[in-house]
């Protein structure tokens, strides 16, 4: 069980900790860290996370990730089901947590404030059309895994993945949460929205099925040996 709890625990404070930006501090100008602080927010606790429980699970916090890795073949689909259960879990708590904590704010209101949901469309941050909002979470989810495979690879130095990793999530961020507020990870999609009402669940599968997509894609192209290293000589 030391995995599942290590996926747990990883999830719950990326989704924690990332949201929460988003909720409680991330109003840009003098009151807040504004959206580039957000994109840092997810980025530095995925950093802390990978070396934190890393050695324990490989820190996949993300649903998407581990079937990326099954895709590649360095992972058993039995195992990557506990992961994925652990994972789902982490964020459900996440924003159970982030919901108390931001219900202590007098005028705090889930359905006008939001709990760091993703979502596109009208009324959601750049308005973007759904076709946007599934592109770009299928093409960065597919960056985001290739980075992941390729540094945690066999040949990559272990000490600098998780930096690798986390800066790849800042950068992503900085790009797309104008777009879908970013997710690439279903379980941080799957959390907040149980709590936001009815147009973040009805939009929710977007956000199952496009890094779905784009992590299994970047998997089988490493267990394809495209991006794999020449052997020297």
């Amino acid at each position: 069980m030391n995995k599942q709890i290590a996926e747990f625990i990883g999830t719950f404070t990326l989704v924690l900790l990332g949201c929460g930006a988003a909720v409680i501090a991330g109003a840009d100008g003098m009151t807040g860290i504004g959206l580039t602080g957000i994109s840092f927010a997810f980025g530095l606790a995925l950093i802390g996370m990978a070396y934190g429980i890393g050695p324990v699970s490989g820190c996949h916090i993300n649903p998407a990730v581990t079937l990326g890795v099954v895709a590649a073949g360095r992972m058993g689909i039995g195992e990557a089901i506990g992961y994925m259960i652990a994972q789902v879990a982490g964020a459900i708590v996440a924003a159970i947590v982030l919901l108390l904590i931001a219900n202590g704010q007098a005028d705090y209101d889930v359905a006008t404030n939001g709990l760091g949901q993703n979502g596109w469309g009208e009324g959601y941050l750049g308005e973007y059309t759904m076709v946007s909002a599934f592109v770009f979470e299928v093409v960065a989810t597919f960056l985001f895994v290739v980075v992941i495979l390729g540094a945690t690879g066999s040949t990559a130095p272990a000490s600098m993945a998780g930096l690798a990793i986390g800066l790849t999530l800042v950068v992503i961020h900085l790009v797309g949460i104008k777009v879908t507020g970013v997710s690439v990870n279903p379980a941080r999609s799957i959390g907040p929205a149980l709590f936001a009402g009815t147009t973040a669940i009805t939009q929710l599968w977007l956000f199952i099925v496009a890094p779905i997509i784009g992590a299994v894609v970047a998997g089988l192209v490493f267990n394809a040996g495209l991006l794999s290293p020449k052997a020297n000589g």
